[in-house]
């Protein structure tokens, strides 16, 4: 029913993957050295829970890091901080540490529509988030079928269907991972057009052959972070000569210093996960 726009999670590198690329036509002899300016370091929070269907989802992880000069070619983790999320009904779920800078929970309680707040204390400043779970249909069927892509080539592409509820407004994000992917690429919808309606969403990529296994992961969640998934999307796919977006900001606030802002979402997701077969 839909085409949606295929994103590929890529960073500030893309755009300089492609200025180098482009110097290396220009200049056979001459070594291009880029002199980078180094910002502020920042904290990034990796805080999704994820509930799969069919699991109870109990086990949930937050990961906790800072951003890098780009030639540094490590990602510093943060260790020693104190995390916890709290939901509407005062339930309080603690991620401890279980690696540097991996903050895991196995108790934690996923309830769909419920509102959620996460705490952060690290390297003496505190963050917090409020979020509430949001829900996914299921995944109908999944169809497969040989198109020509945009260069003459045929490719396979695959059809995935899941009933849109009609009582809801409702915001999807979709990550597709298999081997012939060095980074996720992802679609993002909402059902502005097909509220109620059967949705078809369609991925194909060119190196994707027979024998290979896709894991689709569909979610649900809220029209905010929709809203900050789609900047982010259009940023990471943008002309590398245009002029880059200023910073774009999650939902987790530094209630300590509001200008010291860290990096990162808090979203609440169930999902459904299927992993596909490539005939």
């Amino acid at each position: 029913m839909n085409k949606l726009k295929k994103y590929t999670i890529m960073n500030r590198a893309l755009a300089l993957i492609s200025l180098l690329f482009v110097f290396s036509f220009a200049s056979c002899e001459d070594v291009v050295n880029l002199d980078l300016e180094t910002g502020e370091t920042k904290l990034v929070i990796d805080a999704e829970i994820i509930w799969k269907k069919g699991t109870d989802g109990k086990e949930q992880t937050i990961k906790i890091s800072k951003t890098a000069p780009y030639y540094s070619g490590t990602t510093p983790k943060v260790s020693g901080a104190q995390v916890r999320v709290e939901n509407s009904n005062g339930d309080v779920f603690t991620f401890n540490e279980t690696e540097a800078g991996v903050y895991k929970c196995t108790n934690f309680l996923p309830v769909v529509d419920m509102e959620y707040k996460l705490f952060i204390t690290a390297e003496g400043q505190s963050y917090t988030a409020v979020e509430k779970l949001s829900s996914a249909t299921p995944i109908n069927k999944i169809e497969q079928k040989i198109v020509p892509d945009f260069g003459g080539e045929d490719v396979i592409e695959l059809t995935f269907y899941y009933n849109d509820p009609a009582d809801q407004v409702n915001f999807y994000v979709t990550d597709y991972q298999s081997e012939f992917l060095i980074y996720p690429e992802y679609e993002i919808t909402n059902d502005e057009f097909f509220n109620g309606n059967e949705i078809s969403t369609r991925y194909s990529h060119e190196d994707m052959k027979s024998g290979n296994t896709v894991k689709i992961t569909h979610r649900g969640v809220s029209k905010n972070f929709y809203n900050y998934w789609k900047l982010i999307l259009e940023a990471s796919s943008a002309n590398p000569f245009l002029v880059p977006p200023g910073n774009i900001r999650g939902n987790i606030v530094n209630t300590s210093d509001a200008n010291n802002f860290a990096f990162g979402y808090f979203r609440l997701c169930e999902a459904d996960q299927v992993d596909y077969l490539v005939k």
